[in-house]
C-alpha cells in the first residue's frame, strides 16, 4: 500500500482501496498506523494521503547506506524549501545512477513524482557526470570500463552534447556535473558530489524546467548553494559514517 501512495501524487483512501484491492476500512486503519509512524501524512484540504521523506528512506538496497540518507535528508529539505525546485540524491549502483531520496513530492515546481528507486543512465545525467568527474582516477577508469563493456562502446565516448572527456573537464571546472539537454528534454540539472574521504558516495541534483530558467541563470543562482549543501553533508558523513 505504501508503494502505491509513493507512486502517485496523493491518493484518497477510496482510491488506495481501489488500486490495492484492500477493503476501505482496512485502508483507513493502515493509513492511521503509517501516519503515526511518520511514513504518510494527510492533506486535509484535498483529503489525499502522501508519503513523507521518512518513508523514502525505506527504499530497498539502501539499508547499508542509511547514514547517507540520515545526513542528507535534513539538508535536502532545507535547500528545497529555499529554492523550491526539486532535488534528487543519487548513488552509483550496478552501472546506473539510482535515486535514493527525492524532494519531488514536496516541491511546488516538480513535474515528476514517485522518483525514489528510479534508475538513470550514468553518461546522460548530471548526477552520473558528477560521479565520474569527481571520483578518483582509478575508480573512474574502472567505472568507464564497465560502462563500455555493457554498452558495447569502443573508442572515445561521444554524447549528444559533446565528447565525454570534455564534459567531465567542464564539470570539474564548474564544480558540478551538468545536463543542458538530452535525457529529459523539458528539464535541465546540475549535480554536486558528496564525499567520504576521496570517494564520491552520492550526488545531489537540482532539476528545473528549462523553459522557466536558463542554464546560466540557474548556475548563477543555485551552484554555490548546492555545493555548500553537499559540503555540509560530506562533513557530517566524516563525523558519523561507520568505517568501510
Amino acid at each position: 500500500m505504501l508503494q502505491v501512495v509513493n507512486q502517485r501524487n496523493g491518493l484518497k483512501a477510496a482510491e488506495i482501496a481501489a488500486d490495492t484491492g484492500i477493503p476501505r476500512p482496512t485502508v483507513y486503519r493502515l493509513l492511521e498506523t503509517l501516519e503515526g509512524l511518520g511514513f504518510v501524512h494527510r492533506d486535509h484540504s484535498s483529503d489525499k494521503w502522501r508519503p513523507t521523506l521518512q518513508a523514502k528512506s525505506l527504499s530497498s538496497g539502501f539499508r547499508d547506506e542509511d547514514w547517507v540518507t540520515q545526513s542528507a535528508v535534513p539538508e535536502m529539505v532545507r535547500l528545497g524549501r529555499d529554492i523550491l525546485w526539486p532535488l534528487d540524491l543519487v548513488t552509483f549502483n550496478d552501472h546506473r545512477m539510482e535515486i535514493r531520496e527525492s524532494t519531488h513530492n514536496i516541491s511546488p515546481y516538480s513535474i515528476d513524482h514517485g522518483m525514489v528507486g528510479l534508475k538513470l543512465p550514468v553518461l546522460d545525467t548530471s548526477g552520473g557526470r558528477a560521479y565520474l568527474a569527481f571520483s578518483p582516477d582509478e575508480e573512474r577508469q574502472q567505472t568507464l570500463a564497465g560502462l563500455r563493456a555493457r554498452m558495447g562502446l569502443d573508442g572515445p565516448i561521444i554524447l549528444k552534447d559533446g565528447p565525454l572527456d570534455h564534459i567531465l573537464d567542464q564539470s570539474r571546472e564548474l564544480g558540478v556535473g551538468y545536463r543542458k539537454e538530452g535525457f529529459r528534454l523539458a528539464t535541465q540539472s546540475i549535480s554536486a558530489p558528496i564525499f567520504r574521504g576521496p570517494r564520491v558516495v552520492a550526488c545531489l541534483t537540482i532539476i528545473w524546467t528549462g523553459s522557466a530558467l536558463s542554464f546560466d541563470k540557474a548556475l548563477e543562482m543555485y551552484r554555490d548553494k548546492l555545493r555548500a549543501t553537499t559540503g555540509r553533508i560530506s562533513a557530517a558523513l566524516e563525523r558519523t559514517a561507520p568505517p568501510g
